[in-house]
């Protein structure tokens, strides 16, 4: 490892031991790493040609991978030597790490699922490419500027990625706009061609995923958007050089930026450019990749490939697999769909009809023509059938319909990929029931067979091995490292949890992640906060349905508490925040404001001493998460009942220790029925209760007018309390509230009140509370994505472990 870190330090930057920089000695760490991942990944594709072994292509606009250094020394079992011979020359790893930006290639939890299932599939040994698009900017920087957020671009790439391979050899022609123009071939078969289209050519960058201890390294591809051709050079000799370049640049913005605003036409228009963009160069990959092996016939297509779609954003792979067989193939309809439906699966990750894609007709047609004609006869015949069934079926058309009539004609993506595909699944036992029961309520009698739940899971490598080496340390030295392959290994510590040695010990770990957390939270707001008060935290991306506005309204009514009884002596409590609201959101970057508001008039209050402290950690990302969640007591998982698909952060509280505070939401149902109802604070309405609520005519002044604590929180944050200069600032969130309260805050506002009574008593035992923390991390085992990508493997998609043996050198 010296010998190569020199080597990459002098002959690959060109630098010696005076002029290298610590950047120069983070490209050379990773390149020596990367050097010891080549071999593997070379075997591991020839491997997969040899066996000819069935590929499993997962599609995800997002992936959130977070820094790669540390997680390929875990996976490589090299962590301890690297450490020991950087440590040797002078250089301390973890500083090498700081260097690392997170790649930003997601928004959430959709891009760190997709994340730790690639780390799954490689470590189960899974023949298995995750596809998406290598943004020039990730979702952006989140700065706080007099406590509102503000967006800079988040230029990941500025000094370039060491880990990807530029691969010029795979670029692909992808169009858009243009016209259908229609032929009889040959035969008299009429034929449909793309003409007159714009190009756009997608360029593969590859990065390796290695698996945890085992030499399967699978494959990260990622297209960027690149030119035909440099420029015009019409316009260049008339002297035009601005123009000559133009079209140069405007068709390299497709990949620029994660998630253009869409709140305009030319957002959307991009936006659903980027999803084609990679869908079609994904597409155009997987059939060369296929005909390597098959080049006679697409018969066995579905046994050699399964295509997992990440949400409805590359749901347009459907018509376009669809346009490849008809148009560039020559296959009849019958056989193309076919050979399409078995070929696709759709997770679907939202139970919020307005975050279920649907584009306006006349966008699609125009930037996809061919492909609007496809979803209308794939639509022509689906309808068909369902005439044919005859009522009750025959009367909810409207309902099952790909195209949505009311309000201007809008292409439905959630109807397309349960249509066009042979299974559906929802992310959580509630969620798929919802799944099945509500939003899709109309598809179900028809498609019995492709509804399933997988509920997710993250990987222990990265969200306990990682993040938090000492719990992780002090766990193998009594059961072993068996854990980290099989985590429902961890039920063996729920032994040692009656021995008083242990549990002081589990506490000194808990204890040096909260003080870490503490310097943390003090380096990056300026705020003080007691090491050994109760830590709750609310991290995630920020959203109304996920009631980061209910903890803010908690936290006032305990000032108010506080200030009305100055002699209390409740547990000492830190509020952590941190999450991004999209740019344009509003309501949820006027939330942003007010936690800053509250925290300035919290933390600068003398007279409450450390007994209350908040803090908003600004730009949230994974690198930020693996800092925050092991220093956490409680985690805060409050979003309303019906609302959250699954969650993937309640799992990382819990499996770092963490008890959580949450509604029957998502995987918190299948937390409780986990760890048990005494290890976690359930509060709240229930999904079927907040929908009978809602049915009734929910009235939220009741609540108002019926909770003096409740109505001062609100009075004092529409009359300006938090906002003198400008009192009518927050009036907007009140007005929400009271004006209808769509997620029911005021509802469950008292219950969780209650709830934190609770918390706050158990918290006091100390002995009880250190038994809770491990058995929430003993009982998280199911939590796992190695068991979820098992299940899809199986069920889904018929994908079965390809070791890698490597050669055996002479």
């Amino acid at each position: 490892m010296k010998a190569s870190f020199q080597n990459h330090l002098r002959y690959s930057l060109v630098k010696d031991e005076y002029s290298a920089t610590r950047r120069d000695c983070f490209e050379s760490m990773v390149r020596a790493v990367r050097d010891r991942l080549v071999d593997r990944w070379t075997e591991t594709q020839q491997t997969y040609y040899r066996r000819d072994a069935k590929r499993v292509y997962y599609l995800s606009l997002e992936f959130l991978m977070g820094r790669a250094l540390r997680n390929a020394l875990l996976n490589l079992d090299l962590e301890t030597s690297t450490s020991r011979a950087l440590a040797e020359m002078g250089t301390d790893l973890s500083q090498l790490e700081d260097i690392e930006f997170d790649a930003a290639l997601g928004n959430g939890g959709l891009g760190r699922l997709a994340a730790c299932f690639l780390d799954s599939m490689a470590t189960l040994e899974l023949p298995a490419y995750g596809y998406g698009i290598r943004y020039e900017f990730g979702i952006f920087f989140q700065r706080i500027r007099d406590g509102y957020q503000v967006e800079t671009p988040d230029n990941w790439l500025r000094y370039g990625n060491p880990w990807e391979i530029e691969r010029p050899e795979y670029l692909y022609p992808v169009k858009f706009y243009g016209r259908v123009n229609r032929y009889h071939d040959r035969d008299g078969t009429l034929r449909c061609e793309w003409v007159d289209a714009e190009e756009v050519m997608a360029m593969a960058y590859d990065t390796p995923v290695p698996g945890f201890r085992n030499n399967t390294v699978n494959n990260l591809r990622l297209w960027a958007a690149k030119s035909t051709r440099e420029f015009d050079l019409r316009y260049f000799n008339d002297g035009d050089y601005e123009k000559a370049v133009s079209d140069k640049a405007l068709s390299e913005t497709i990949s620029k930026v994660l998630y253009p605003n869409d709140n305009a036409l030319q957002g959307k228009e991009l936006r659903l450019k980027q999803e084609y963009f990679f869908v079609s160069a994904t597409l155009q990959d997987i059939l060369r990749r296929y005909k390597k092996s098959h080049p006679e016939s697409l018969d066995a297509f579905p046994d050699a490939v399964a295509i997992q779609l990440n949400d409805t954003h590359p749901a347009v792979a459907i018509p376009e697999l669809m346009r490849l067989f008809l148009d560039a193939e020559g296959l009849g309809w019958g056989k193309a769909w076919d050979l399409t439906v078995k070929t696709f699966g759709y997770t679907n990750h939202t139970v919020l009809p307005e975050a279920l894609e649907k584009w306006p007709v006349d966008l699609f047609g125009r930037l996809l023509p061919r492909h609007l004609e496809i979803i209308y006869e794939i639509n022509q015949r689906f309808l068909d059938e369902i005439r044919k069934k005859g009522p009750p079926l025959s009367e909810q058309i409207a309902d099952l319909s790909i195209i949505e009539e009311d309000g201007g004609k809008k292409v439905r993506m959630s109807h397309l990929a349960i249509v066009g595909s042979h299974s559906v699944n929802g992310v959580s036992a509630l969620h798929t029931d919802i799944l099945k029961n509500v939003i899709f309520s109309r598809f179900q009698p028809i498609f019995p067979e492709r509804f399933n739940n997988k509920t997710n899971g993250i990987t222990p490598r990265r969200w306990l091995a990682l993040c938090n080496p000492g719990l992780a340390k002090l766990i193998t030295r009594r059961i072993g490292d068996g854990w980290l392959t099989d985590l429902s290994r961890l039920r063996e510590i729920e032994g040692f949890a009656a021995d008083g040695s242990f549990r002081e010990e589990w506490r000194d770990v808990k204890d040096s992640n909260k003080a870490r957390l503490a310097d943390l939270i003090k380096s990056e707001t300026r705020t003080v906060v007691d090491p050994k008060a109760i830590v709750y935290c609310q991290v995630k991306r920020m959203h109304e349905y996920k009631r980061q506005l209910l903890s803010v309204m908690h936290l006032i009514a305990l000032y108010n508490r506080l200030k009305a009884d100055p002699q209390s002596s409740p547990v000492p409590k830190t509020f952590v925040f941190s999450g991004k609201a999209a740019p344009g959101y509003f309501m949820a970057k006027l939330i942003i404001k007010l936690i800053h508001s509250v925290a300035d008039c919290v933390n600068h209050d003398r007279s409450l001493g450390d007994r209350l402290k908040v803090a908003f950690l600004p730009n949230y990302g994974v690198s930020l998460a693996e800092k925050i969640i092991p220093g956490a007591d409680v985690s805060l998982q409050i979003s309303t009942a019906g609302t959250e698909a699954s969650g993937t952060g309640n799992m990382k509280f819990a499996l770092n220790g963490a008890v959580t505070v949450g509604t029957l939401d998502g995987a918190n149902v299948e937390i409780r029925e986990e760890v048990g109802d005494g290890n976690i604070f359930i509060f709240g309405l229930t999904a079927r209760e907040t929908s009978s609520l809602r049915s009734a005519g929910y009235s939220p002044l009741s609540f108002y007018e019926g909770h003096p604590e409740l109505r001062q929180v609100l009075d004092m944050i529409a009359d300006g309390f938090f906002s003198a200069s400008q009192p009518d600032l927050f009036r907007p969130l009140t007005d929400s509230l009271l004006g209808g309260d769509p997620y029911f805050l005021l509802a469950d506002f008292p219950a969780y009140a209650l709830c934190h009574e609770a918390v706050e008593a158990a918290y006091r035992d100390r002995e009880r509370w250190t038994r809770m923390s491990i058995a929430n991390v003993a009982r998280s085992g199911k939590f796992s994505s190695d068991r979820t990508v098992r299940e899809y493997a199986k069920d889904i998609w018929n994908a079965e472990p390809v070791p890698i043996r490597l050669p055996v050198k002479k």
